[in-house]
């Protein structure tokens, strides 16, 4: 049986982050169900960091990840686009005003200046808000950085583990898992689409943690995308698309479609709607369609990642619930989680946010 002091179960972003965050403070055990870290989400993500994405009580945890991000070499620059048709101006003037009260640059574009931007936007586009910080992760670079960074200081990382029981024994816990058991003192629930079962599991107050599909298709087409494009957004929720290299380019219908956890695959349904959305916008022609994947989201009901001990199981905390922004609050939502895990004072790149708007017992009230 492998002893430690924190067993958390998950190795995606989250999980790989806190252990990271966590260093030689604790002899932490990372439990993988897959044979590879990141296999679910983290590694279908589309890779960019949006200080606009995920709304303004994520905001904080993207602009405080910044600092990290880019300072170890983790962002390159892409820029954004939000843009809307005649009927989605009034969702464009609500995503200006929030911008401005978080501080977040932008910019209109009038017509002539979105058609120099995105040159065959079509004609019911009048009008765009520029995101200038937006930029791309190297998410790979960024995932392997933490699991590197939580084994030099001594993280056990196991894989093909599932958990299949977690058992409250004394003041620990005993977590059988399909590659053997571990027992700790604290279990930390970093399951991502799965945070629902380990929770069930564990006994803990239910949360509704619920995945969502969330479709990509790679194409090719005439003209083909440059690689300095922006990333180009609707404000409508409609679609999003971004350069990939070879003038390629990736394309979502930002669906969201509810799913059990699961190793998710594309729809045809879902990319032929992304591609009738797409050439909506431009005039550009789709020559080939390369590949498409889909990933799992996962969000509680409030739409609020989840941070901090449970109300109800002793021992038990809940790092999960990141949606899609995960991957860009990743070092932000870990420093915050491990002094909050730890008993800490919060680390003076996350003092000025409120880790009681995460707690899992708001949901308990």
């Amino acid at each position: 049986m492998i002893q430690a002091d924190i067993a958390i179960v998950g190795a995606g972003i989250a999980g790989a982050s806190l252990a990271a965050m966590i260093g030689d403070r604790a002899k932490v055990v990372l439990i993988e169900a897959e044979a590879q870290p990141g296999y679910h989400s983290t590694g279908r993500s589309a890779a960019f960091w949006s200080e606009s994405y995920g709304g303004p009580l994520v905001q904080p945890l993207t602009t405080a990840s910044h600092a990290w991000l880019e300072g170890y070499g983790f962002l390159h620059p892409r820029g954004c686009i939000h843009v809307a048709g005649d009927a989605g101006r009034p969702e464009l003037d609500v995503l200006a005003a929030e911008m401005a009260d978080c501080g977040v640059a932008h910019e209109w574009l009038d017509r002539a200046a979105l058609e120099a931007a995105l040159p065959g936007v079509r004609s019911d586009y009048h009008t765009g808000l520029t995101e200038p910080t937006c930029r791309d992760i190297d998410v790979g670079g960024l995932h392997g950085d933490f699991l590197a960074r939580a084994r030099r200081a001594g993280t056990m990382q196991i894989t093909d583990a599932e958990v299949t029981a977690i058992e409250r024994e004394g003041d620990a816990w005993r977590i059988a898992t399909r590659g053997g058991e571990v027992r700790a003192r604290i279990v930390v629930n970093a399951a991502g689409a799965w945070a629902n079962r380990i929770a069930a599991l564990a006994g803990a107050a239910p949360i509704d943690i619920q995945p969502y599909r969330r479709t990509i298709a790679q194409l090719t087409t005439d003209p083909a995308m440059p690689a300095d494009m922006p990333l180009i957004m609707d404000a409508l929720g409609g679609f999003y698309f971004k350069p990939e290299a070879g003038g390629r380019l990736w394309l979502s219908p930002h669906d969201e479609t509810p799913v059990d956890p699961h190793d998710v695959a594309a729809e045809e349904l879902d990319v032929a709607i992304a591609i009738d959305r797409f050439e909506h916008v431009v005039d550009w022609r789709v020559v080939r369609r390369e590949r498409a994947w889909a990933g799992l989201r996962s969000f509680a009901p409030d739409r609020l990642p989840v941070y901090g001990y449970d109300g109800q199981a002793p021992g038990f905390f809940w790092f999960a619930g990141q949606g899609g922004f995960g991957i860009q609050t990743a070092p932000a939502a870990a420093m915050l989680a491990a002094a909050v895990l730890l008993g800490e004072a919060l680390p003076e790149a996350v003092a000025g946010i409120d880790p009681e708007r995460y707690l899992p017992t708001r949901f308990n009230a």
